[in-house]
């Protein structure tokens, strides 16, 4: 019987994660599965106000992490008052994802860690449910798929209106919309997609703004700001630069874009057939971005190499069409014109191809759930072009098959956002 590592021991041991090649469950035989209830276990990395939706899903929680004492505290106590009496908290990630008895950790974290803490997950064989938007960057994305792929790990992002739920404004599954398009009840394309403001609101644009006059605060005793930062770079504290509102500043998140971009884009790339493929031309309409606080925005444009559209639209008319073919739209509500039976004629018509939708599933058959790490990739991709277009503030071309804008060394420097080298999700890459 070998005795529990010491604290010491174990960040000792992870800490060296970037050069020691960690065996993953899969090839000791469990393939995921616990023995003997085969009850899937997670772990569940920040404590902010989102982890609250990740408490809730299945799975025997064993452990909770936050570099916020506060706030790990507080959702300790309520594991503990739903019954999760087992559950430990940690206030380094490296602890939680080195324990052998965890199958699943959820990121719930700022998007400037999802990166890093999945990368470092899929080599300690986990599978991982992270928190949208996947990633602050496209190079990012590109280093978390091939650490899911190489480490042959189940990923899950969690955004999920591609498969079930109403699709906010079009109050209707995706699939109703799906079939539309696929049909070609409205022509053969090219299509526009308008996300305006009948069908977003203002995109939370002013909640989500950061600020410009910041002042220097000293750092609450019981929050590990430096490990906060992480990968990003070192800047003074100041309240508003964490928790509820860090979405505000580019180098954490992307504003209201970031917020809730994937949860609208995700499902009209699906719908209009980009899973595998990016736009190659952004237009934006913006005032002049701050280099740190990210400002509201007017309009993004962004056009498929077919001429297919998406229109983020903070300004347009509640009436605008939100689809829009050859042979007519569609409008908030699902309603249409040209098509005034919209309802009765997708009735019959065959849906998408089954998807997994239950991720406890993907990880007991090590197949791909719905939104993995390869299309979720891809509606990421979207917001990540659109913010160095807002950054810019300029037309920018892009080339989808290499993933690099086209004859622009400025917008290709945004690919990848330098990290802290502490914190370089690139050295766990090998």
């Amino acid at each position: 019987m070998s005795l529990p590592l010491t604290r010491r021991q174990a960040l000792g041991r992870i800490a060296a994660i970037a050069s020691v090649s960690i065996v993953p469950s899969r090839v000791l035989g469990l393939n995921g599965q616990t023995a003997p209830s085969n009850q899937l276990t997670k772990g569940i990395i920040g404590c902010g106000g989102i982890s609250g939706n990740h408490l809730a899903m299945p799975g025997k929680l064993l452990a909770l992490c936050d570099v916020d004492s506060k706030h790990l505290a507080n959702r300790m106590n309520g594991a503990k008052n739903k019954g999760e009496a087992d559950v430990k908290g940690y206030g380094d990630f490296r602890e939680l994802i080195a324990r052998d008895d965890i199958d699943i950790v959820h990121v719930a974290t700022p998007p400037h860690w999802h990166a890093y803490i999945s990368i470092a997950a899929a080599k300690a064989g986990k599978d991982i449910w992270c928190e949208k938007p996947m990633s602050r960057t496209v190079g990012e994305g590109l280093d978390m798929i091939k650490a899911v792929q190489d480490e042959e790990r189940m990923f899950r992002l969690n955004t999920w209106f591609r498969f079930k739920d109403n699709y906010y404004g079009l109050h209707r599954p995706t699939t109703d919309v799906w079939k539309v398009v696929h049909h070609k009840l409205l022509g053969d394309g090219p299509y526009t997609f308008n996300l305006g403001k009948g069908f977003v609101g203002n995109w939370k644009l002013e909640q989500w703004a950061g600020r410009t006059d910041l002042q220097v605060q000293p750092i609450p005793e019981e929050l590990d700001y430096d490990t906060w930062l992480g990968p990003a770079p070192n800047k003074p504290y100041n309240a508003h630069r964490v928790h509820q509102s860090f979405r505000g500043y580019w180098d954490y998140d992307g504003g209201g874009l970031g917020d809730m971009g994937q949860h609208y884009l995700d499902p009209c790339q699906f719908v209009l057939g980009k899973d595998k493929e990016s736009p190659v031309h952004i237009e934006v309409d913006t005032q002049k971005q701050d280099d740190d606080a990210v400002l509201p925005w007017r309009r993004i444009e962004m056009t498929y190499k077919d001429g297919t559209k998406i229109i983020l639209d903070a300004e347009g008319s509640p009436r605008d069409p939100i689809i829009t073919g050859p042979k007519g739209s569609i409008t908030r509500g699902f309603r249409s014109v040209e098509i005034p039976d919209l309802d009765a004629k997708i009735k019959d018509l065959a849906g998408p191809p089954p998807m997994i939708t239950d991720f406890h599933q993907s990880v007991r058959e090590r197949k791909k759930f719905a939104l993995n790490e390869d299309n979720g990739f891809r509606s990421c991709t979207l917001i990540n072009l659109a913010k160095v277009g807002l950054r810019l503030d300029r037309p920018l071309n892009f080339d989808s098959d290499k993933l690099q804008f086209i004859d622009d060394a400025e917008a290709n420097t945004y690919i990848n956002q330098t990290n802290r080298e502490k914190w370089d999700h690139k050295t766990l890459l090998g």
